[in-house]
């Protein structure tokens, strides 16, 4: 497969139903795998009934690259929770072959805008595995700053692995 250029536009919008299959494809891929809490081959219908039927506090977005779905985002939040309103949660995968190629900054950009501008969250969180270097440089370059450690986080491919919690909190 050829390595697509850095430079070409990456859109973001807000995921469909018939996009299911382009989503498995990105956590059927080894790398996106490892690096999320979700179990290897992927069946396509779950995510069709996860991109059908989302919850009233779930956002999916997707990144594209020329109409083709290359990375994905949740945004979970808690409207139902009276002390906890303020707050998102955020899961992210690329597919393996456009890691490193601005996929991730731009689905994170995308996210603080709808959850600070539109959803009025002044807290965003997210986990990462401590040895995902690269996206917890990411997280750092979006203002999350890691807030502590979570020892035997996981169970991925055959041992505990720590992960981080980072957060960034809205200032203005």
């Amino acid at each position: 497969m050829d390595t697509p250029p850095v430079s070409t536009a990456i859109t973001i919008r807000r995921a469909e139903p018939s996009d299911y299959e382009a989503v498995q494809r990105i956590f059927a891929g080894a790398n996106a795998i490892s690096g999320t809490l979700q179990l290897p081959f992927p069946a396509a219908e779950t995510w069709r009934k996860r991109l059908s039927e989302p919850a009233d506090d779930l956002y999916v977005l997707v990144a594209c690259v020329a109409g083709e779905v290359v990375g994905q985002l949740g945004l979970h939040s808690f409207p139902h929770s009276p002390r906890r309103r303020h707050v998102g949660q955020l899961g992210m995968a690329v597919r393996d072959d456009w890691q490193g190629r601005g996929v991730g900054r731009a689905l994170m950009q995308a996210a603080i805008d709808l959850a600070e501008k539109w959803l009025q969250l002044t807290r965003l969180e997210l986990e990462v595995y401590t040895d995902n270097e690269l996206a917890v440089q990411l997280y750092k370059k979006c203002g999350f700053v890691i807030e502590g450690t979570l020892a035997r986080y996981a169970f991925r491919n055959g041992s505990y692995v720590d992960a981080y919690a980072m957060a960034r909190l809205r200032t203005a």
